[in-house]
């Protein structure tokens, strides 16, 4: 078993905090919001007083924070764990950030002599507390080896993309599907409601013909069909349109640098935005629907 820095105990990165301590390691954590770190504190866990603190002695370091500025500063900035960690730990990123930003802070992590990888998830709030997360993995196939039995520990797959920060693009590919297709989804049930259809008889026919996804199949947007599903729970959270709307601009951005196009995923991610503006930022990402149940 290893010793791990874990840096960023919020709502994702405090379940999967305890799926390594199930799976036998023993952690230093960090948090700006000490109450969070605290929380956490218990046998097998110490509470560090900063990064460096937390990085001292580390067999890897895993982060997981909010947006690109807080990774450089955490790997970057004076204390942060470029600076602070032994050569040869093995530093992990989690976080959901721009590709570019990604493969410089691992450039620089190589030059002294660390091994770090790109390691976004998918699954949410719910796949982190049972263990089911996606690992998408950008970085050394040596450093993927290293890394691969840590992060089982805390998801069902764990899947390397490449080299660094392929596993950012992979997610936020990914998010830009998963992004579309529930507003396609959603309308549809708009659709249906407003033509007398039982959304429970679309589902039955949709999930078995043409219009079947992921959107509808495992994370419906109406009540009923899929128990598990936010919709069942008035769209608590799961995965935010705030967290949506990040991702699909982080899209828009690698987008507009490789010269690629996506007049879809710049549409999507201005319906979003009306979420947000509406104040309904901080629910799931499904509830887009009563955005477009107001006709908005």
């Amino acid at each position: 078993m290893s010793h791990i820095a874990f840096i960023g105990i919020g709502n994702m990165g405090a379940p999967m905090a305890r799926n390594l301590l199930k799976a036998g390691h023993t952690l230093a954590i960090h948090d700006r919001d000490v109450a969070a770190a605290a929380r956490l504190a218990g046998v097998n866990v110490r509470v560090a007083e900063g990064i460096a603190d937390a990085v001292a002695g580390a067999d890897a370091v895993i982060t997981m924070l909010p947006a690109g500025a807080q990774v450089e500063d955490a790997y970057l900035g004076g204390g942060g764990v470029i600076g602070a960690a032994a050569a040869g730990t093995l530093l992990v990123d989690c976080s959901t950030i721009d590709v570019a930003t990604a493969r410089r802070v691992a450039g620089l992590a190589t030059a002294r002599g660390l091994a770090m990888l790109d390691a976004p998830v998918s699954g949410g709030v719910a796949g982190a507390e049972a263990a089911t997360l996606t690992f998408m993995v950008g970085g050394e196939a040596d450093a993927f080896e290293r890394g691969k039995p840590i992060l089982a520990a805390m998801g069902k797959a764990v899947v390397h993309a490449g080299g660094s920060g392929n596993g950012q693009a992979a997610k936020i590919c990914n998010n830009l599907v998963l992004g579309i297709s529930m507003i396609g989804v959603c309308e549809a049930f708009v659709l249906a409601e407003q033509l007398g259809l039982e959304a429970e008889k679309l589902f039955e026919i949709s999930s078995k013909s043409s219009g079947q996804c992921w959107a509808l199949t495992s994370y419906c947007p109406v009540p009923g069909p899929v128990p598990t599903s936010p919709a069942n729970r008035d769209y608590k959270p799961g995965f935010t349109a705030a967290m949506m709307l990040k991702d699909l601009r982080l899209a828009g951005e690698a987008a507009a640098q490789a010269r690629s196009s996506s007049p879809l995923g710049a549409q999507a991610a201005q319906v979003y935005q009306l979420m947000e503006n509406a104040g309904l930022g901080g629910m799931d990402f499904s509830g887009v629907i009563k955005l477009l149940r107001k006709g908005e």
